[in-house]
């Protein structure tokens, strides 16, 4: 990348850093995250993102902007949604369950997990499920040190949860998945004082069978300290994909591994070709497996991995490359990408990886859509000017009409002038606050943000590739 491109860059970014620091934590870059699509309604989708959320409702011909201050997540931005049937969307934080009735243009924290009362016990989701053929059902997991962590169940879309048999006062329990093929199979991790865990219950969580996993095929010297259930297989409850965190003296890994015995044991799947180390060497975003679960990829904050069944090696492919995320729906693949780099955010493969199609593009973002009256709509329409140049879109909001003011009373009567009489029988027009702007619209420290994501520039752009014919 030319110098002066880089300051371009940095340019843009710079009010997106004043605008929201809690977006910057992916890299410091505006990125895609994550692909929700509604059960049941594939025209609505719901892309996270490191700057909030994308939402389209046309299958992704059109896109419009909710930004994190509406969505209430703070700086524990969800990695990523549930959208069920009837439209209720949910996320867990790490700190809070977060729910939308409307389409997500109005988020609350559930009750339950974050009572309104200070002196109430405060819990911390952090894996959620639910069953396609139940989609009433919901399981959470929690890890909150020093409370009891379990997992919860409801049975009414998360209106009310209840305990299950797991729960703990000294574990957390990282993440919860269902088997597709048979809702009854439940897997859960778990870190506890003694070490990393699966436990699987046959029953809907009636009853547990638990498998502690010590990964002593790690390399020499390995400190693994988190476990995640990611994928069980579409149609073999004993198959699953799981990941693990580990320390040495090379630095951090992240390994994928694999099960076809029902957590009892797991093995490594992907061996990055041309790295004499195993394991991913960068964060961590997601994966996703094939319909028939022979072939894995797996996507870190800068690249996309792939292997299939037989392969020692995974490919990396060419592209995504400065971003990268999978989501699998109906038979199509979805990955996000970086628009700063080749010009899509969001595409769809139907050769696993090696082309695209692109279906989402940054600039090509409209502003909020939500009705008056929401967040989406009070807070996001504010901070649009601001924010849409960091990505290239138009900033321009379109003309709203102007609200009600009622039936006028009989007879002419004068405006008043700045300083005269309120109308009679009219309430005081509200006080319209000034716009933040610069650094006072923000809280933080925004130009110690930019300093990783300066230095940072030289590293994301060390890989550069032609676009491949889609």
């Amino acid at each position: 990348m030319r110098p002066s491109t880089s300051l371009r860059l940095v340019g843009r970014l710079l009010p997106l850093a004043l605008l929201a620091p809690p977006a910057l934590a992916h890299n410091g870059y505006p990125d895609t995250t994550s692909l929700t699509i509604r059960r049941d309604h594939p025209e609505d989708l719901l892309l996270g993102a490191t700057f909030g959320a994308i939402v389209s409702h046309d299958r992704g011909k059109s896109w419009s902007w909710l930004c994190p201050e509406a969505l209430s997540y703070g700086g524990w931005r969800p990695e990523t949604y549930l959208w069920q049937p009837e439209g209720t969307l949910l996320a867990v934080t790490g700190s809070d369950l977060i729910v939308s009735k409307d389409q997500g243009c109005t988020w609350n924290k559930h009750p339950f997990f974050t009572p309104p009362r200070a002196r109430d016990k405060v819990l911390w989701p952090i894996g959620l499920a639910s069953p396609a053929s139940h989609p009433q059902r919901l399981w959470v997991t929690t890890g909150r040190s020093g409370t009891t962590n379990g997992l919860y169940r409801s049975d009414d879309n998360g209106e009310t949860f209840t305990l299950t048999s797991l729960a703990s006062d000294t574990d957390v329990y990282p993440s919860v998945k269902v088997a597709p093929s048979d809702p009854t199979r439940l897997y859960v991790s778990a870190s506890t004082p003694d070490g990393l865990r699966i436990h699987r219950s046959d029953d809907e969580g009636l009853t547990w069978t638990t498998y502690p996993h010590p990964f002593a095929d790690l390399p020499t010297n390995s400190r693994p300290y988190d476990l995640f259930v990611l994928r069980v297989a579409d149609h073999d409850p004993d198959r699953l994909w799981a990941r693990v965190t580990s320390t040495d003296s090379a630095g951090i890994w992240t390994y994928i591994l694999e099960s076809r015995d029902g957590g009892r044991t797991f093995r490594s799947i992907i061996h990055p070709s041309g790295q004499a180390h195993d394991g991913l060497d960068e964060p961590f975003i997601n994966m996703e497996v094939s319909a028939d679960g022979d072939t894995a990829w797996a996507a870190t904050q800068t690249r996309l991995f792939r292997v299939r069944v037989g392969e020692t090696r995974a490919t990396m492919l060419a592209l995504p490359d400065g971003n990268a995320c999978a989501e699998r729906h109906d038979g199509t693949l979805y990955v996000c990408g970086a628009s700063r780099l080749h010009d899509w955010a969001l595409a769809t493969t139907s050769d696993d990886g090696d082309s695209y199609t692109p279906l989402f593009n940054l600039p090509d973002m409209k502003p909020p859509a939500c009705p008056a009256g929401t967040p989406g709509h009070d807070i996001c329409r504010s901070r649009w000017p601001q924010f849409a140049p960091t990505i290239e879109a138009d900033p321009t909001l379109p003309s709203e009409p102007p609200p009600d003011a009622g039936v006028p009373d009989a007879g002419p009567s004068e405006p008043p002038d700045a300083g005269g009489p309120d109308i009679p029988g009219e309430p005081p027009p509200a006080p319209t606050p000034p716009p933040k702007k610069g650094c006072a619209a923000t809280d933080g420290a925004p130009l110690l943000l930019l300093a990783p994501l300066v230095l940072g520039l030289s590293r994301r752009f060390r890989r550069t590739h032609p676009e491949p014919t889609p």
